[in-house]
């Protein structure tokens, strides 16, 4: 009781000062292009500096005002961008992941419409094809793309694997459980998870391990049940894998939860590629030496992807700023001041490979095979509308508190049904 209430304080301190922020702003003068995002960790911010000095740099006497919100994996930004949505008190641009995420705004006119602005960049030939598809609602585009992360990938120390006398990372969810066995008579914590929206992110990643892309991509979509047997098998393993975790002293957030893997008290993380960055940029880590990843159990060329965008709000102080704000982050070279900073690769097929190194060079070649099968991420926006997703992070909740699949299953099979 007392840290739901202390999270609401928390949100609530937030929004004031947040106003008191935008109190700054309207008395600075109009000259300016604040953009609301919940880019704030190592990597991200300073990606973000990057292209907000070069956007300075193409627009003289413009200052850029970065209006960030941090916590939570961009939950405390959603929840005070929300009240200033509803307020019709938007900043001039703010982020969203591509995909279903941006459905409210848009059937709620709280975002202009983009498409003409792709035809005149020609980010239509640039941009792939299943990132275009998924940005668009409603035949229209109304977000700008900066980057691709992948969400299907194990992170884990090749040293402690050599100490524990592992052949490698697990193949299989099956191979994975295994491995847990062993990993236990030694004392050490098989997976290490995070807190709540980590354990949907692994939840995203066993599913589509157990079920394969094709099913997976059907579950989101209405194609099969979540009271299918195929589902419920995917289930039971997932609540397998939670068995074998340190889920009931979860760390606080994804940074902590590797630290576990670094120090070797836990051995696996799953966890988003954002983890280059903080593993290279803030804890000086090589990858393939100090740090090491692989495609999540079952998913070995499949490419679960989101992606971060931005957009014009209806009511924009600035939008001609605004409009220049999206092309620097549709272009080669904004995006290639951003990724390697941020830890992802670039949404455009032409930008500098030359540029992405280690983990990074392995990533964009990954998606760029015409090989490689892509799927949009659930816990990341792209699959499911907000409803939907409230309502798997609820029953969520009560699985991994009472372990009741069966209730899990029932409940987020019918949130489908009332959620489109």
């Amino acid at each position: 009781m007392w840290k739901g209430r202390l999270a609401i304080l928390a949100i609530l301190v937030v929004s004031v000062l947040a106003g008191l922020s935008m109190f700054t702003v309207r008395g600075a003068g109009n000259n300016q292009l604040e953009v609301y995002s919940w880019w704030t960790g190592p990597g991200e911010e300073d990606g973000l500096a990057a292209m907000a000095k070069a956007f300075e740099g193409a627009n003289p006497g413009v200052r850029f005002v970065n209006a960030a919100v941090s916590g939570g994996a961009g939950s405390n930004a959603k929840a005070i961008l929300a009240s200033r949505l509803l307020a019709n008190d938007p900043p001039d641009s703010y982020q969203r992941h591509a995909g279903l995420e941006l459905l409210d705004d848009v059937r709620s006119g709280k975002v202009q419409d983009l498409t003409e602005l792709y035809h005149q960049q020609g980010w239509t030939k640039v941009f792939p094809k299943g990132l275009v598809d998924n940005l668009t609602i409603d035949g229209r585009i109304y977000a700008v793309p900066v980057n691709i992360h992948r969400a299907n990938l194990m992170w884990y120390s090749p040293r402690t694997l050599k100490d524990l006398g592992l052949p490698g990372p697990p193949k299989t969810w099956a191979e994975f459980l295994q491995q847990a066995d062993a990993i236990k008579a030694k004392g050490r914590t098989p997976l290490a998870v995070g807190p709540e929206w980590s354990q949907k992110h692994l939840l995203e990643t066993v599913l589509l391990g157990e079920l394969g892309a094709d099913k997976y991509e059907r579950l989101f979509n209405g194609g099969i049940s979540w009271l299918s047997p195929d589902v419920t098998a995917a289930l039971g393993t997932f609540a397998k894998v939670l068995g074998v975790s340190d889920v009931k002293s979860a760390a606080g957030d994804w940074q902590p939860q590797l630290d576990k893997v670094l120090s070797g008290s836990a051995v696996y993380a799953v966890m988003g590629d954002w983890s280059s960055s903080y593993l290279e940029q803030s804890k000086k880590l090589r990858w393939e030496t100090d740090y090491n990843v692989a495609a999540s159990p079952g998913t070995e060329g499949v490419y679960d992807f989101l992606s971060d965008s931005f957009t014009l709000p209806t009511g924009a102080r600035r939008p001609d700023l605004a409009r220049k704000w999206l092309v620097e982050c549709g272009s080669a070279a904004g995006q290639n001041l951003f990724n390697p900073l941020k830890g992802s690769i670039p949404a455009r097929t032409d930008a500098d490979a030359g540029l992405y190194k280690g983990y990074l060079g392995w990533a964009l070649r990954q998606w760029r095979d015409p090989n490689t099968r892509i799927v949009g991420s659930l816990t990341h926006g792209v699959v499911a509308n907000n409803a939907y997703n409230a309502e798997i992070d609820s029953a969520l909740g009560l699985f991994v508190q009472h372990g009741d699949q069966g209730r899990f299953a029932r409940t987020v099979e019918q949130q489908f049904r009332e959620t489109q």
